[in-house]
């Protein structure tokens, strides 16, 4: 029954769009489902690694830092794309721009976390080092002033 009722109450927001509010949100619907089958697809192409390509071969082997940087390079491109799924089902239910933002700048976040966590350190200059910390430092703050600023508009 609440599923029908959340039926009726979608159809009911969708007539009351422009059109090109209904394209807008048909776009996005449609983004959104993509991205669903790229999250299968991820999860199911990690979960096959990891099993058949690390456990059953013998080769997760708990000193080899290689291993495990590519499982969790692996695991955190799919809660990237959860991450930009649910970024778009945002935009979809047109919440807050500050909780719009605040998603992109965690999705960036995530990215450049993922990036500084596969990195290998052995064929990585300095500057490269220096510019993901001032990337990371740069995203931190404007994920702090956005909490900030959503404690003050509440």
């Amino acid at each position: 029954m609440l599923l029908m009722k959340e039926l009726r109450d979608a159809r009911r927001r969708f007539r009351l769009l422009s059109l090109y509010q209904r394209f807008e949100h048909i776009v996005v619907l449609f983004l959104t489902a993509l991205i669903a089958v790229v999250i299968v697809a991820a999860l199911w192409t990690l979960s096959l690694k990891i099993l058949f390509g690390l456990v059953l071969s013998g080769s997760l082997d708990p000193s080899d830092y290689s291993a495990f940087q590519a499982v969790f390079g692996m695991i955190l491109t799919v809660i990237i794309a959860l991450e930009f799924k649910k970024s778009l089902l945002v935009l979809a239910e047109r919440r807050d721009i500050i909780i719009q933002i605040r998603s992109v700048v965690m999705i960036a976040l995530l990215a450049v976390c993922r990036k500084v966590i596969i990195l290998d350190l052995t064929e990585t200059d300095a500057l490269h080092i220096l510019a993901f910390a001032a990337a990371i430092l740069a995203l931190g703050i404007v994920c702090w002033l956005i909490g900030n600023l959503d404690q003050r508009t509440r």
